[in-house]
Order: C-alpha cells, then structure tokens, then sequence
C-alpha cells in the first residue's frame, strides 16, 4: 500500500550503509544493535526528524527487514506508528505485532527488541521520560512508586486513539510547514499537553487505575509550607521535628496530614527530593569527573547500597546509567 512520505523537508539522512543508519539513527534516539535479517540490497534507509516544541516526530524507513535491539531506552517514550507493513514488537514481558492499525508503546525501563520487515516506513512521536513522568505525578498529585509502564499495544481503531492520531498529525504538520501552528508556541505546547495527557489517561498502564480513582482532598496550607521548607532545605540534615517547627504544627499533626494527603512521611517526601536532585546533578555532570558516590553524599545518601536500590525504584534505573546519559 502506497503511503505519503512525512516531514521531507526534515530529512537527516538516507543512506544503504548499515553503520551509517545506525550511527544516525543512534544519535536521535539512542545507541542500538541493527542488524539486516534479509536482503542486503534491500537496504534504503530514509531518516527525517524534527522537533517543533517538546515533542519530536520522526519518519523511519529502513526499506530492508531488520531486527533493532536497543535494550532499554531508559531516557524517553516512544509511540511507533507503521504507516504500511508490520514489524514485531517485544518489550518486557509484552510482545505483538504492530500494523497501521496498531501502533506500539514501548516503556523506557522495559528492554526492547523488534524485526520491522521491508517496507515498513514508521511514524514516530517520541516525549523525553522525565516530561511524561512529571506530568503523571501533576495528575496525581503525588510522587510516582514505580517507574511508568504502558500496555505495549496501542489500537488505533479506537475512538480516543483516533483522535490522538489526528493530533499527532498535527504535530507533525507543524513540523512540516514550519509557520502556522509551529509559529504559535503556546498552542504548539497546549497541542503537545493534551497528546500526552490523552495517553496516560486513556491508555493501559500500571497507573490507569489510580489515575481513574477519586481524587484525594487538595493538600491543605500546612502540608504545602511544609513541602516548601523541605524544597529548600533538602540539602541540610534537617529533621521531621525541624518541619514541624517551621510551619508552626505538632510533629504529630504533620506526620498526619502527609500521611493523609501525600500518602508518606515527612522524611519518605524528603527522601523523594533528595533522589530528584540526585538524578538532576547526575544528568548535568560530566562523567570524567563526577561520581555517583559524591553527588549521592552531597544530597544525605551515605549508604551506597540503600541508596542505589532505592533510586533502581524510583527511577527505573541505575545511577550510574543515569550518569552516563549526561
């Protein structure tokens, strides 16, 4: 089936050399093993990739079957979309087998390996990770447990999914013409807000449920100076006895009101911001000449083993993974 090449004005590469594709493909995404699974003559990779805001769209056209395996992607969502074909989608325990008609949604912290077959020119909309998951704490008002993971499959038949494609189109015209909506950041950003929220809220994951629960009370006065005091004083060795303090409340009744609408304890909140910083340090620091060690001390972490499984939780990955993404 014939099908529209998209965002040609954005082209990054074609080439029929494998390690050509892969090094450029790598460099928008993430470094992969790509190997051909059949005809090597096949071989016509076309690469073109814009960003008109937050959100990049991306046409990929390998021309030739190949198996991708880039392991975890740890650092960004991806929603691939075949415009024609079908590839074989693995990711985690989920495996299917994606069409126009079946787009894929693999999740950062799941290991990822596909065989797209010749003639399978994908659509992909890529949301970097800490983007998705900050707006998923927004929604629940509360910080993430575990890392975010969809269900693998993302049926386009359906009505919703429907309307997020259009949307997605949308995207990718802007990207296209380069004025009109593109010209227009604001409702460029509210476009890209509603693309994202669409997804968490409508498609499967481990946080649909809670998502779709009644809501908890807003946090009362109290309980936000509290966080606030805890925002600006997590770099200190500050106590559950100092917050109390600094709001003018009981311990007690502090200890109580996070319970009640954070659904932790002072000291589980500040733990959570402490790892926050941690990750953001990590992401900005120079590998050659940081180490986890310091920035994890720097922030009141200084029992290595604790620490790493308890940011492995948090984020879904190790640190040091994390430092090499810097």
């Amino acid at each position: 089936m014939a099908h529209t090449v998209r965002l040609d004005n954005a082209s990054l590469f074609a080439s029929t050399d494998l390690d050509e594709v892969r090094e450029q493909v790598g460099r928008v995404f993430c470094a992969h093993r790509l190997d051909l699974t059949g005809d090597p003559d096949l071989l016509a990779a076309r690469f073109n990739s814009a960003q008109p805001g937050s959100v990049r769209v991306s046409y990929l056209d390998y021309g030739a079957d190949v198996r991708i395996e880039p392991g975890e992607l740890e650092s960004f969502y991806l929603v691939q979309i075949p415009l024609a074909g079908r590839s074989l989608i693995r990711c985690g325990n989920q495996e299917i087998v994606s069409t126009p008609s079946l787009a894929s949604l693999p999740s950062p912290t799941e290991a990822l390996d596909m065989r797209w077959a010749a003639q399978c020119p994908q659509l992909i909309v890529k949301f970097d990770r800490d983007t998705v998951e900050s707006t998923l704490e927004q929604m629940l008002g509360e910080r993430l447990a575990q890392p975010l993971v969809f269900d693998l499959g993302l049926d386009l038949t359906s009505g919703w999914a429907r309307g997020w494609r259009a949307m997605a189109d949308l995207v990718v015209a802007a990207a296209e013409d380069g004025e009109g909506l593109a010209a227009q950041p604001l409702a460029l950003a509210h476009l890209e807000n509603a693309l994202l929220s669409s997804l968490l809220t409508m498609q499967p994951s481990n946080y649909r449920a809670k998502l779709s629960a009644p809501r908890r009370p807003a946090v009362p006065k109290v309980v936000r100076r509290a966080m606030e005091f805890i925002a600006e004083h997590a770099h200190l060795p500050i106590t559950t006895d100092d917050v109390a303090r600094a709001v003018a409340v009981s311990t007690r009744s502090l200890q109580e009101g996070f319970r009640a609408h954070l659904g932790l304890t002072p000291m589980a909140h500040l733990r959570d911001v402490r790892l926050a910083r941690v990750r953001a340090d990590l992401l900005a620091a120079d590998p050659a000449r940081v180490t986890v060690t310091a920035v994890a001390a720097r922030w009141g972490f200084p029992h290595q083993g604790r620490f790493a499984a308890a940011y492995r939780n948090r984020y879904g990955q190790t640190p040091s993974a994390t430092l090499r993404l810097a």
